[in-house]
């Protein structure tokens, strides 16, 4: 039997902003995010990245929330590769010329595993 506060949903995730949009992440998983540019070259994977736009920071019970984002925390990972998004097809339709035209489109993605979360200089996953 579980105590209450333990078990599923009391795990060690943050919320970054990350390639325009907001995730929850947590370590050791994988997350498909829109083509950014951090500071150096990320045309090789295993390149190690690192964002402190950190919007909050859950360590079991402990919350931790940004104005807008928290002082001192980092979250760390590295890209696994960049691939393309599923492909979408925009159809344009000329009633008065009785046409179609189809054009498709793939977003350029890139994969994503977060390594760990830090907190004031120590690991969150680390009690």
């Amino acid at each position: 039997m579980e105590k209450r506060g333990e078990g599923i949903g009391m795990d060690t995730y943050a919320i970054i902003d990350i390639g325009g949009k907001q995730l929850r992440v947590e370590p050791g998983r994988f997350y498909d995010v829109r083509r950014f540019t951090p500071g150096g070259n990320t045309s090789r994977s295993k390149t190690k990245i690192s964002t402190n736009r950190v919007l909050l920071i859950r360590d079991g019970s402990d919350i931790g929330i940004g104005y807008p984002w928290l002082a001192n925390a980092v979250v760390k990972g590295r890209i696994l590769h960049h691939c393309f998004g599923k492909k979408l097809a925009i159809q344009k339709i000329y009633s008065k010329k009785k046409t179609l035209r189809i054009h498709g489109y793939r977003e350029n993605i890139i994969r994503v595993v977060i390594d760990s979360i830090h907190l004031n200089g120590r690991n969150a996953n680390n009690r």
